[in-house]
């Protein structure tokens, strides 16, 4: 469990692009994406590897009237791991102005998500028990571990109401598919999230 880093106004940015959410509740739906540069977690398979870099520095009202350019108001603020900067100012400003938040999160950082339509948490190492509790979305991944699939269905008791386990093939790769079809046969109350944004060769 950490405790977000305190920042300059600016935030770290990879990139700011317009395309649709691949995973999670609202596979298929449109969204604005925010990805923030850096992540200290350093996982080995991470498929994000790129947004280390920073490709630009933001306040948030510059980030606000880049994303105004775009037609819609679900706005996915993702990384990285976007809760090591301090994204309050942006997440006040875009609620301010009507959008519809979205994060995505390791849920190692506590943070206050009030204004956050739909928190999903991708739990890696550590992760904060209260974000778990907030989550709207537990997202783990299956892959060849053999404990990664009873390790996902651990999550299931920080679930609040409406809150839901989503399960993922890592790499969308068929062995690991078939996991996750196996475990989602014994344990009908979980769902299937895989990478739609990669089968569809999107961004």
């Amino acid at each position: 469990m950490r405790t977000a880093q305190v920042s300059s106004e600016c935030l770290n940015i990879n990139e700011i692009f317009y395309s649709i959410q691949g995973e999670g509740p609202y596979t298929g739906c449109a969204a604005v994406f925010v990805r923030l540069a850096g992540c200290t977690m350093g996982c080995s398979w991470c498929d994000t590897k790129y947004a280390a870099q920073t490709n630009m520095r933001l306040a948030p009202q510059s980030i606000l009237d880049e994303i105004k350019k775009y037609n819609c108001p679900r706005i996915v603020i993702t990384g990285g791991e976007p809760c090591e900067q301090q994204i309050t100012p942006l997440l006040d400003l875009l609620h301010s102005n009507g959008f519809e938040i979205h994060i995505e999160t390791n849920g190692s950082i506590n943070i206050d998500t009030q204004k956050v339509k739909c928190l999903t948490v991708s739990p890696k190492r550590n992760p904060h028990p209260e974000m778990l509790k907030k989550a709207d979305a537990i997202k783990c991944v299956v892959d060849d571990n053999p404990q990664s699939s009873s390790q996902a269905l651990d999550y299931q008791k920080y679930l609040k109401n409406g809150a839901t386990l989503f399960i993922q093939p890592e790499g969308n790769k068929k062995e690991n598919l078939i996991k996750c079809l196996e475990l989602i046969k014994q344990n009908p109350q979980i769902r299937l999230s895989v990478q739609l944004h990669k089968l569809i060769d999107v961004k």
